[in-house]
């Protein structure tokens, strides 16, 4: 709950997200397609709560079921939800979004839900303005100045130099308006009350006969009202419509996450991509081509070299992570190493100083301290233990077709190349299985499995073998000259 002394404790917060987004051409609602891990509307959400606004409400429409299951999952009470039935302009979304707003709220400030890498500060800059200014300012609003204004709502003053009119693109009368580089990126701060009256007033007089937030500011201006401009990054116009303008704003997103925490101590080489929820502590070392996904931890000094991918995971310190490893939903403990070309499926716990290597893939399953598997092995339920030894080759049998069983080694068994272990199994500690041997049922503490068949050698057996097979070859041979197939 904000702090009733927050300077914007009666500030609420509207965000425009009831639009199709029909360029993306996707069923999936615009503001929930996914931006460096989270849905496109996290991050303005999250900028009106960082900055203390007293409320948050989110206007929706199209697709507004997944909107509100994701608002309540990610923001819990702490946001409203508006509807807008028909799309008819930001105009009609900004006043459905007042009808939610409390008597308790004294300002709106009304901005867009698509623009990603809009913070805390770019709000509070803004509704800082209008608390400030004096008497006769009705308005506050971001502007931006910009060497290519095509396409934007272009901000036009009088000859004082005072904001008169925010007009849209295709509605540009003149040359001069058109040249005007000072524009609209969209952000708005207003007493409630002359908000409402302003929202009242819009008429569809434009090119796309909708009703135009912008057109407040032309309203308040009619009746003595003055907008004050507020400079803002140009960062914040990064708005998403189509796919290629997300890849390019995500781009930029994680330029600013790289950045983040390379200033808190984190090498980050170029090409590694990490997700907004990612959290990095000092000496973490992220090799080019590194994807750190959802709710992953990387622990002081650990190293995720080339092209790993890891979600949803907690890697421990000194941890070294090898090239081209996929780790997902596990735990990796204190220098433990993982890989070349590891697979760790969920729930995959690696225990300190564990060893999990080149094409080993494991699920569901527990190395204790100082466990090794080092090569080509599947290891799906099971539990290893300290300082077991699971050789090339080796499989844990764990599903029988209806459900699946547990495979148990104990403290410094080995394992020896290419056995199966029919779950459920246990192998005692210290118990040795011999390479080649199907284990299907328990073997006894420092005992020996071993289930090969018995090697025979038969003596000067191969050049009767190759006689054989010279005179099956030469009666083919024949039967082809003689027409045969």
């Amino acid at each position: 709950m904000t702090d009733p002394s927050h300077p914007l404790a009666r500030t609420a917060a509207v965000i425009l997200a009831a639009g199709h987004g029909t360029r993306m051409k996707s069923a999936l609602p615009k503001v929930l397609h996914t931006l460096a891990g989270r849905p496109l509307v996290h991050y303005p959400v999250r900028a009106a709560l960082e900055a203390g606004c007293g409320e948050v409400v989110v206007v929706v429409g199209h697709g507004r079921g997944g909107v509100e299951e994701y608002l309540r999952s990610a923001f819990g009470d702490r946001v409203k939800t508006a509807v807008q039935t028909e799309q008819h302009g930001t105009g009609d979304a900004a006043r459905a979004g007042l009808l939610a707003v409390s008597d308790r709220a004294e300002v709106a400030l009304v901005f867009y839900g698509d623009v990603p890498l809009l913070v805390a500060d770019d709000l509070t800059a803004v509704a800082d303005a209008l608390r400030e200014a004096p008497s006769g300012v009705g308005l506050a609003m971001a502007v931006c100045e910009v060497s290519a204004p095509a396409g934007y709502g272009r901000v036009l003053r009088d000859a004082k130099g005072d904001i008169r009119e925010v007009r849209e693109h295709k509605d540009l009368r003149t040359d001069d308006e058109r040249a005007t580089r000072e524009i609209n990126p969209g952000i708005f701060a207003s007493p409630i009350g002359p908000l409402r009256e302003a929202l009242a007033a819009l008429e569809p007089n434009n090119a796309q006969k909708e009703l135009y937030l912008t057109d407040i500011v032309s309203y308040g201006a009619s009746r003595g009202r003055a907008t004050i401009g507020v400079r803002a990054r140009a960062e914040i116009l990064v708005g998403v419509n189509d796919r290629h303008q997300l890849v390019e704003a995500e781009a930029m997103m994680h330029a600013q996450i790289a950045r983040k925490w390379s200033l808190a101590g984190a090498t980050i080489r170029p090409g590694a991509r990490i997700d907004d929820s990612v959290i990095l502590e000092p000496d973490v070392v992220l090799e080019t081509g590194v994807v750190l996904r959802g709710a992953t931890r990387v622990a002081r000094g650990a190293f995720v070299d080339v092209g790993s991918v890891v979600t949803d995971s907690t890697i421990g310190p000194d941890v070294l992570v090898k090239p081209y490893s996929v780790i997902t939903s596990s735990r990796v403990a204190s220098q433990a190493q993982i890989g070349p070309f590891s697979h760790l499926r969920p729930e995959s716990v690696i225990g300190e100083s564990a060893h999990v290597g080149n094409f080993v893939e494991t699920k569901k399953t527990t190395l204790a301290r100082g466990a090794k598997a080092n090569h080509l092995a599947y290891l799906g339920d099971g539990i290893v233990g300290e300082d077991a030894n699971v050789g090339a080759g080796t499989i844990f049998c764990n599903y029988d077709g209806y459900q699946k069983h547990t495979t148990t080694i104990g403290a410094g068994a080995f394992i020896g190349s290419d056995s199966q272990l029919v779950a459920p199994v246990t192998i005692g500690a210290g118990a040795y299985v011999g390479t080649g041997t199907t284990v299907t049922m328990d073997v006894p503490a420092d005992a020996l499995a071993i289930s090969r068949t018995r090697q025979e050698n038969k003596l000067g057996y191969v050049p009767k073998l190759k006689a054989r097979f010279k005179a099956a070859k030469a009666a083919a041979d024949a039967a082809k000259g003689k027409g045969g197939t």
